[in-house]
């Protein structure tokens, strides 16, 4: 089962929201039922990244990429990032998985890896 990650769109304006916002940053609507659920594209271009090498435990990994992406919707995006040699600006291609795991919990995002 493919799983997906929602922005939020304001249906009096169409603008995307992610995630969830209170009120819509371009009309100003306020009414939490005027926004219906759109799934996010899985495909983007890099707009920054780091690597981090001192994890909790919970990660299981020695090191992990974060990058941040900007959708081909132009919703901008936090994730992991599952390249060697990353380049700004290169095409991602992003699954969703699950990112970290602890007993009985296991959360959910976007793993990007190059297209």
């Amino acid at each position: 089962m493919a799983r997906e990650i929602y922005a939020y769109e304001c249906t009096e304006c169409g603008t995307l929201h992610y995630p969830f916002k209170m009120r819509c940053r371009n009309c100003g609507e306020l009414e939490p039922f005027k926004f219906k659920t759109v799934p996010l594209p899985k495909r983007g271009k890099l707009l920054t990244f780091t690597k981090v090498y001192n994890l909790p435990a919970a990660y299981e990994v020695a090191t992990l990429g974060i990058a941040i992406v900007e959708l081909e919707n132009g919703v901008r995006v936090t994730g992991q990032l599952e390249v060697d040699d990353p380049t700004i600006g290169m095409d991602l291609l992003g699954d969703v998985g699950v990112v970290r795991e602890e007993p009985y919990n296991r959360y959910w995002g976007f793993i990007f890896r190059a297209a």
